[in-house]
């Protein structure tokens, strides 16, 4: 019998929106700006799920601070005016959400991007009004650390026991666990089957509808 979970949160990038082409280019263009080799797309789709301060820290070992900091606010120009690839919902998220919703389950969010990245794709969406609560990488600490969903819980009222995280990457998983928290991952964003499994998320999905059927 599948446990009743009060409160489900959801990573952003890679679960519910296909957002992973657009991360990879802008970065790749930021880099440009700043003098810099072009970096690997599948180098920089290991990191999506981090903030981009602890995502530049692995994508540029050797750069200093200030030369991070150039390509991070090149980044979020890229992302936020000047690049328009498109990042649309996976299969079945808009009306998964909204029947999880309505069914009584309080939804959140736990996020890698910046608040005004989150926002923007919040207006895109218009799926807003369907979480009670989220978290983003600038506000307190980047995955896996766990405090992002230590905040969610506090906020929510809800213990870790009654909660469950749904995500596309370890960085996920291993909050979720270090949270106290069981998780569920999906495999259709950017790390694979092996690398989600290796925190014991509880299952593991190969579509967005699928986690849906499960939970009900």
């Amino acid at each position: 019998m599948t446990v009743q979970y009060d409160l489900v949160i959801f990573d952003w990038d890679g679960t519910l929106m296909d957002s992973a082409d657009k991360i990879v280019r802008c970065f790749q263009a930021a880099g440009r700006d700043c003098g810099l080799l072009t970096l690997q797309d599948e180098v920089i789709r290991r990191t999506i799920g981090l903030g981009v301060t602890e995502a530049l820290t692995r994508l540029l070992p050797e750069s200093d601070q200030a030369a991070r900091a150039a390509v991070a606010a090149r980044y979020r120009e890229h992302f936020l005016n000047l690049n328009h690839t498109a990042m649309p919902l996976f299969p079945g998220v808009t009306q998964g959400l909204r029947d999880l919703h309505a069914r009584g389950y309080r939804l959140a969010v736990a996020t890698g991007k910046s608040r005004q990245g989150l926002e923007a794709a919040f207006a895109v969406s218009g799926l807003a009004d369907l979480f009670c609560v989220s978290r983003c990488a600038d506000e307190t600490r980047s995955k896996p650390d766990p405090l992002m969903l230590t905040q969610i819980l506090a906020a929510t009222g809800v213990s870790a026991n009654r909660a469950l995280m749904v995500g596309d990457t370890s960085y996920d998983i291993e909050m979720a666990a270090r949270a106290g928290i069981p998780s569920v991952a999906v495999t259709y964003g950017v790390h694979d089957h092996g690398e989600l499994l290796v925190h014991g998320p509880v299952a593991c999905f190969d579509a967005f509808p699928d986690f849906c059927a499960w939970l009900s």
